[in-house]
Parts: structure tokens; C-alpha cells; sequence
């Protein structure tokens, strides 16, 4: 269809215009209509997102529903879709509904709050279909404004030391990006992503202040690449930003958050790290191996001593996202399914996790869990729905949680035994710390006052949790959804990524066998 990449990106910001411009006042009624608008702009963009799943064709490893114009100053416009990056589509068409109904108690300012997620709607968007590298790093940069200031003006009593660690982090993680692209442009002499995954980069011998880089040109852009994108996502030691954020940021923003822009770190590894720079990733993959196990059972060691339920959900989500790089760095067919697999539901159950946290802090104002308990006696359906997703966060067989886990540790197994043995037992304190949670605020008795007049799930919260624990349920017992979706392009990239490795070994294996030939 014309230009259906274009209407799904930029529907959203077009939206955004009109509440700037055509909405005035900050009454009741301007602000409900704020809010509607919101809500019916994203709602068409995910019906409009279907058209493009339905017509996707899965057996194409190429990309889909090119567009392609010329831009300024010699740069290309250039959108399009594989089988990867169209599913990171539809996970944000799909849960920005859903956010903007989260928002629908805000009372403060509520045209700018919903123009900031309609624009960060777009630039999310544009992230995962962007072509050209210019675009998708400007895509990639901006998306952090809108998040900003929705930490910055909406979100708790600290949001202003959030924002500012949340922006830095992540923007200085990006400067060394944007310098390995400056040189990946004046040595392909284009930024056209489909051009520069099949241009080969030097891996040959190199030195840098005296010290041997092994895998050499590929192996320094790799590292910068990945600066940005281990922040992003965010890897141990650079996650540190994420429980602020997270903690300060209002329901929606952690929703958005923890379901959408953490997954362009991995997006980033899966469309740039690996198929770009293949001797650099196979020369990193053994370390970042290691720093995901770690980073799974330090942030469950860590979620196991909170007492703030949104900390616990985020430290949740680092260790998550270690099981994410560990299946990517695995290198094989499995990790990378049971990676992207890993994203996408870590998408639904996250957002889910976030909004019920949300829904019991806009009754009692706090998110302590000393100060709960006994929530089944007065919130049935809370305590139902609230035990599905902490099952789901372990992990449960039945559910998309145990489906993306399995396939990574089977993925860390052959890659590194010792890898997946240590990663393992962040599945154990991940029961731990999901059912500890669980216990304290929904089980034993109703003691306190305060709680003995607590309201169940109303009409609007049941709305926003159906989808995500009915694409939760479904994954989970088909798995196929996804992994027929992603194979075709996952394979592809492995076959890249073999025979740039292959080429290599033989490469260096001819250079040792010279030297030995001319000396006889």
C-alpha cells in the first residue's frame, strides 16, 4: 500500500499538531477531549498497523513496504520493514492505546502530556522503520525529549534528578554512535542501512595506542555501537539510570518505558551490532555473554531488597534484558528467536506489571509494599489478574514469559555451559523476589484501615489489562506467532553473519599457513 509506513509514523504526530493548535482552554472538557483524541489517533494507527501485519509477507527476507524519497543535503527518506522490525511496530501500535487510557486521571496539564506521547509515538515508530542511518539516528535521539519531560513534569518528588540521569546517560551512550557512523559514512560513502549490511568492513589486523585490536575496524564500530545501545537497553554496569526513571516516571511513562524504548537496544544489536559488524560482534560475544549473566542475577539479587514495587518491577526488567543480550550473543538461531521472543513479551508483562502497580498507587498514594496486604479480600480481580502477570514475570510454563527464557538458556547452553549454568539461577530469584512481592501485598489479612475500602479493577483498568494478559496467554501457548514471523529474517541474518565469520577464520588461517610454506 502507498506510503503505509509514512501514515503509520507520522498519524500520531499529525495528531499531536492538531491538540497544539486547534485545542484551547484546560478545563474539564478541553482536557477530556485532549484525552479522547489521543486515545482515537492511536487506536487507528494500531488498526492501520494491521493492514501491514496481515500483508506482510513473512517467506521475503528483504525489506517490505519500502519508501524512498530524497531528503536535504544529499540524504534519503528511506522507510521499511522485515520480519523483525515489523513486530517491534505492532508491540508499539498495540500498547500506546493502552497508555493513553493509563493517563486518563491526569489532571495537569493534560494537552502537553498527551502531545508528548503522541510524539513519542512517532519517533518510537520511526526507530524500527527507518532505512537510512541519518534518520534512524534522529529518530533514535529525539525519542528522548518527549520521555523527558514526561519525567520531568508529570512524573514524583525526584523527577527532575530522573530526567536529567535519564537524558545523559543515554545521550552520551549515543555520541560515540554517531561518530562510528560518521566514519561508516566516509568509508561506504552511503547511510542506506540495506547498502551497508552487506559492505564489509575492515577486520583485519589494527593497533591503537599500541594495543593489538583483535577484529580490527569492526570490532572498535562494534564498541561503539554498543555503548549506545547497552545504555539503551540498559546492560549491567550502565542500568543504574533505569530504577530512577522508573521510580519518578508517571504509570504511563514506565509503561512506555519498560515496553518500547528499552527494546531499541536490542532492536539496535539485531539490525546494526551483528549483521554490520559480524567479526567485531563474534569477537565481543564472550564477554557481553558474561555481563548478561551477571546482569540477571545482580538486578534479581538487587529486586529482592526492595520495598518501592516500581523499583522491583525495573530492576525486574534489567534482569530481563539480560536474558535478551545473552540470547543475541549466542549467536545461533535459538538465541536470536528466543531474544526477539523475549522482547515482545517482556513488552506485554512489563506494561501490565507497571499499570498494576499503577492502579493500586492511584488509590492509596504510595507504591511501599509494608503498606499493603490482604489486597484478595477487597480486590479479587486485581489479586486474579495481578497472580497471572507475576507468573508470567517467572517465567510459568503456558505463559510468553517461559517461551523466551527457554529458548535463550537453550542458546547460552551451547555457546557457553558456564554462561547459562550461572544465568539459571536468576530464574530461581526471579521466582523469589515475583512471589515474595505477591505475598505481601495481596495475601494474609486485611489489617489496615486504610485498605477496607479499597476498590476492585474498574471498567477502564479491566480494559487496559485484558489485551495484555490475552497476548500474554496466547504467545504463550503458540509461540508460532512470532517465530514464524521472525525465522525467515532471522536466518538470513545468521547466514550473513556465518559466512562474514567463515571468511574470516579461513582468512587468518590462510596468513598462518604462508608464513610456514616459505620457510620450507
Amino acid at each position: 500500500m502507498l506510503n503505509l509506513l509514512s501514515i503509520i509514523t507520522f498519524v500520531p504526530a499529525a495528531a499531536a499538531f492538531v491538540l497544539a493548535v486547534f485545542l484551547r482552554g484546560d478545563d474539564e472538557t478541553a482536557q477530556l477531549q485532549a484525552k479522547r483524541l489521543a486515545l482515537f489517533a492511536t487506536s487507528a494507527v494500531f488498526l492501520i498497523s494491521l493492514i501491514l501485519l496481515f500483508s506482510f509477507d513473512p517467506s521475503d527476507t528483504g525489506f517490505q513496504y519500502v519508501e524512498e524519497a530524497e531528503w536535504i543535503m544529499g540524504l534519503t527518506y528511506k522507510l521499511g520493514v522485515d520480519g523483525i522490525s515489523v513486530l517491534f511496530v505492532m508491540l508499539t501500535t498495540f500498547l500506546m492505546p493502552i497508555t493513553i487510557l493509563a493517563c486518563w486521571n491526569v489532571t495537569h496539564r493534560v494537552k502537553e502530556y498527551m502531545i508528548a506521547f503522541l510524539l513519542l509515538e512517532t519517533l518510537m515508530i520511526g526507530v524500527f522503520v527507518a532505512l537510512d542511518m541519518v534518520l534512524f539516528y534522529l529518530f533514535f535521539e529525539a525519542g528522548l525529549i518527549p520521555m523527558f519531560l514526561i519525567i520531568g513534569i508529570w512524573g514524583g518528588k525526584n523527577r527532575i534528578y530522573a530526567a536529567f540521569k535519564f537524558f545523559l546517560y543515554t545521550f552520551i551512550g549515543s555520541v560515540l554512535m554517531l561518530v562510528a557512523m560518521i566514519y561508516m559514512f566516509m568509508q561506504a560513502g552511503t547511510t542506506d542501512i540495506p547498502t551497508l549490511l552487506t559492505y564489509e568492513f575492515d577486520a583485519g589486523p589494527f593497533s591503537l595506542l599500541g594495543w593489538q585490536i583483535t577484529g580490527g575496524v569492526q570490532t572498535l564500530l562494534f564498541l561503539a555501537f554498543f555503548a549506545s545501545f547497552a545504555v539503551k537497553m540498559p546492560m549491567w554496569p550502565v542500568h543504574t539510570w533505569l530504577p530512577d526513571a522508573h521510580v519518578q516516571a508517571p504509570t504511563a511513562g514506565s509503561v512506555i518505558l519498560a515496553a518500547v524504548l528499552l527494546k531499541m537496544g536490542g532492536y539496535g544489536f539485531l539490525r546494526f551490532s551483528v549483521p554490520m559488524f559480524p567479526v567485531g560482534a563474534d569477537t565481543m560475544s564472550t564477554l557481553i555473554l558474561w555481563m548478561s549473566a551477571i546482569a540477571i542475577v545482580y538486578a534479581s539479587l538487587v529486586a529482592l531488597v526492595q520495598n518501592d514495587m516500581k523499583k522491583l518491577v525495573a530492576y525486574s526488567s534489567v534482569a530481563h534484558m539480560g536474558f535478551v543480550t545473552m540470547g543475541i550473543f549466542a549467536l545461533n538461531k535459538q538465541g536470536l528467536d528466543g531474544a526477539i521472543f523475549q522482547m515482545i513479551s517482556h513488552g506485554f508483562i512489563s506494561g501490565a506489571l507497571f499499570l498494576l502497580v499503577g492502579v493500586i498507587y492511584d488509590r492509596m498514594h504510595t507504591r511501599e509494599i509494608e503498606a499493603y496486604g490482604g489486597l484478595v479480600n477487597r480486590m479479587p480481580a486485581y489479586a486474579a489478574v495481578f497472580l497471572l502477570f507475576t507468573m508470567a514475570n517467572v517465567g510459568l510454563p503456558g505463559t510468553s514469559g517461559f517461551v523466551g527464557e527457554f529458548l535463550t538458556f537453550m542458546a547460552a547452553f551451547h555457546a557457553n555451559t558456564w554462561v547459562a549454568a550461572v544465568a539459571a539461577t536468576g530464574v530461581i530469584l526471579s521466582a523469589g523476589y515475583g512471589l515474595w512481592l505477591y505475598r505481601r501485598v495481596v495475601f494474609g489479612e486485611l489489617v489496615k484501615e486504610s485498605l477496607k475500602t479499597i476498590k476492585d479493577l474498574d471498567t477502564r483498568e479491566k480494559t487496559m489489562l485484558v489485551p495484555l494478559l490475552v497476548m500474554t496467554l496466547l504467545l504463550g501457548v503458540y509461540p508460532a506467532l512470532v517465530t514464524d514471523l521472525i525465522g525467515p529474517s532471522v536466518d538470513n541474518l545468521l547466514t550473513h553473519f556465518h559466512a562474514a565469520v567463515g571468511t574470516e577464520a579461513v582468512a587468518d588461517a590462510a596468513a598462518q599457513v604462508a608464513p610456514s610454506a616459505q620457510s620450507h
